[in-house]
Order: structure tokens, then C-alpha cells, then sequence
């Protein structure tokens, strides 16, 4: 299904687990209205058309303007079920392959993709972000989004060639939450020689679990401070990225995320490859939904 021909705008809201970002954009890409509140799916308790009709209300959104969603909203715990989409499927395709949301006229969600390629892996949210970077010009070659889990996707001639995922972000928060990195792990100031000295370690291809235990080995040898502990994990799981990837010399690598994060990955990218394109991740969105709404067009 696709996004009625006559509309002049829609809501496009990028829904998550534990954030909501809502756009009203025009069909000539102009944003009227933004929105971000912590309603992701875990906090509306189920109540997804209720959550819907409370942020229209908050944009004066008329319900006669339909919305596009995107993330876990189609996931099993959201507002309905979305099957995957084959990776064989062009990105372009998406604005053809919206699923209605049974009972709620105007409501669209956006589906992911699967591949088996290498083992089974999926995404939610992050092929709607890819379609926006295509609409900006982001051509064959790696993207790279950081996040809770971020996803390293090869784009070949508008379609995904193959994707991985790496419970990057997760970790990171678990092992600073608990267990034995937990007490050299607390907050600090980022250390650029300790996130450097992350990332070459990553390098020598050691298992990650022996590589997060040299932490602490480190720590206590005297070798290096606790203070530094936290930005040589970050360089140690975001370094494992890269060498994992293969990226190297020569490689086009473009990160979708321009806050703090991203900011990392791009500090890691230096150590690989050359200095990588940082796309900002509001534009990335905006230009996906302007591609949907004006995909219909041609329906």
C-alpha cells in the first residue's frame, strides 16, 4: 500500500523502543512541525492509537493527514506485525510495501528487512534512514549507524547487499552497569590515547571476551589508569566493528548520526580508513519521508 497520491503532507514518526521522533513534512521536503518525547513502545503500555491521537494533538496534526511509522512499531511488541522484506528489494521499493494498520485508515508502517546470508539478522527503522541517505547522494559503499545496535550495511546499486548487527551499544551499558569492568568503569572524561589504545587492541583480532578481561588486567598491572578504563572499552567494542567489517584503506564509509556517538565512530574510522561522511540524522529522516510521500505519486 502506498501513501494516498493526493496528500500534500504527512506525520512521519520514527518509533523506538524507548524514544519517538515525530516530522510533519510537506511533499517538497519542507519539515512544518518536529517532535521527540521518551513515548517509545515500551512507555504507551500497549495503547499505540491512544499515543498517536495524544502527539497529533500536541503538533495539531489533523487526522485526515496520514502517518507513515517506522522502527519497532512494526515489530512483534508494537503496534502490529510487519513481515521483513527480502534485502533483494530495492530501497526505493519501500514507499510501495507500506503495511496499513488494521482499523486505523491512514496509518502505514514501514517494514524492515531480513537477510540469511550470513546467519539471519534483521533490522527495524534503520532501512528508512538508508533511503533517506540514498535520497542525499550516499552511494555504493558502507553506512555505518550507530546505536543499542549498530548496523553495518553495505548499499550496492540502491539495494542492501548484505547488512550485520553488533550488540554494540547494549554491552557497553551492561558492563558498565555490572560485574567485574562495572567499578573502573564509572564516568569520566574521554581519554583520546585510551580509546586509541581500544581500538588497536581490537586490531590484533583477539577474542572480544579475553580483550574486555585485558581491561581490568590492565588496571590492576598499574598499566594504565582506572580513569582511562571506560574510553578503552569504547575504543575496544567500537574498534571490534571496524575490524570485523574489513574496512581499510580506500573504503567508503559513510555514519548516519551526527551526536556524540557518532562522533566516536568517526574518531575510530580514522584509525581504518579514510575520513568518513557524516550524515545528520534529522536531514537522513526527512529526506526518507519526503521520498515516501513523493513515491506516490506514481501509484
Amino acid at each position: 500500500m502506498m501513501i494516498p497520491a493526493h496528500a500534500d503532507k504527512m506525520l512521519g514518526v520514527d518509533w523506538g523502543t524507548s524514544n519517538r521522533r515525530a516530522y510533519l513534512v510537506e511533499r517538497g521536503g519542507r519539515c512544518l512541525a518536529r517532535h521527540e518525547d521518551g513515548q517509545g513502545m515500551l512507555a504507551v503500555g500497549g495503547d499505540f492509537a491512544g499515543s498517536l491521537a495524544a502527539l497529533r494533538q500536541t503538533m495539531r496534526v489533523d487526522d485526515a493527514v496520514p502517518v507513515v511509522m517506522s522502527g519497532m512499531i512494526g515489530s512483534a511488541g508494537g503496534w502490529q506485525e510487519v513481515p521483513y522484506l527480502d534485502i533483494a528489494t530495492p530501497l526505493a521499493a519501500l514507499a510501495s510495501h507500506l503495511a496499513p494498520v488494521a482499523g486505523h485508515p491512514g496509518c502505514l508502517i514501514v517494514p524492515g528487512y531480513c537477510t540469511r546470508a550470513d546467519g539471519v539478522d534483521v533490522m527495524r527503522g534503520e532501512e528508512t534512514q538508508l533511503l533517506g541517505a540514498l535520497a542525499l547522494g550516499v552511494g555504493d559503499g558502507t553506512v555505518v549507524l550507530p546505536g543499542t545496535h549498530s548496523k553495518w550495511v553495505q548499499l550496492r546499486g540502491g539495494r542492501i547487499a548484505r547488512f550485520a548487527t553488533f550488540m554494540t551499544g547494549e554491552l557497553f551499558a551492561m558492563l558498565a552497569a555490572g560485574g567485574t569492568l562495572a567499578a573502573i568503569m564509572g564516568p569520566g572524561e574521554d581519554d583520546d590515547d585510551a580509546f586509541a589504545a581500544g581500538i588497536a587492541q581490537a586490531r590484533l583480532g583477539l577474542p572480544l571476551s579475553q580483550s574486555l578481561f585485558g581491561a581490568r588486567a590492565r588496571v590492576v598491572a598499574k598499566d594504565m589508569a582506572p580513569s582511562k578504563a571506560r574510553s578503552f572499552v569504547s575504543g575496544l567494542l567500537i574498534g571490534t566493528e571496524f575490524t570485523a567489517s574489513g574496512a581499510g584503506p580506500g573504503a567508503r564509509l559513510s555514519i548516519l548520526g551526527s551526536n556524540a556517538l557518532g562522533a566516536h565512530y568517526a574518531r575510530a574510522a580514522r584509525h581504518f580508513c579514510e575520513a568518513p561522511a557524516v550524515l545528520d540524522a534529522d536531514a537522513v529522516y526527512l529526506a526518507a519521508l519526503t521520498q515516501l510521500l513523493q513515491g506516490s505519486q506514481h501509484e
